[in-house]
């Protein structure tokens, strides 16, 4: 019986978790997208290309931080 208490208590931390990560990786593509529209929006020509793919390059790097994250997290968990 308390196994099952256990194991629902670390169901829902770990759903918490997943939960407060999506948000925080939301959060940082909408603070790399808009600071690159605003970079994007001041320059003009080559390097308006430049901060677009900065853009683009930063967004990759947010996503594969936090999948990062997520899957450490699990690892451990798993242990």
């Amino acid at each position: 019986m308390r196994d099952d208490v256990d194991t629902a208590s670390s169901v829902a931390r770990a759903d918490s978790r997943l939960l407060s990560r999506v948000l925080i990786t939301w959060a940082e593509l909408l603070v790399a997208g808009f600071a690159g529209a605003a970079l994007g929006g001041a320059a003009s020509g080559p390097p308006q290309l430049i901060v677009y793919l900065g853009t683009i390059l930063a967004s990759v790097a947010v996503l594969l931080y936090n999948v990062d994250r997520l899957i450490t997290t699990r690892m451990r968990g798993a242990q």
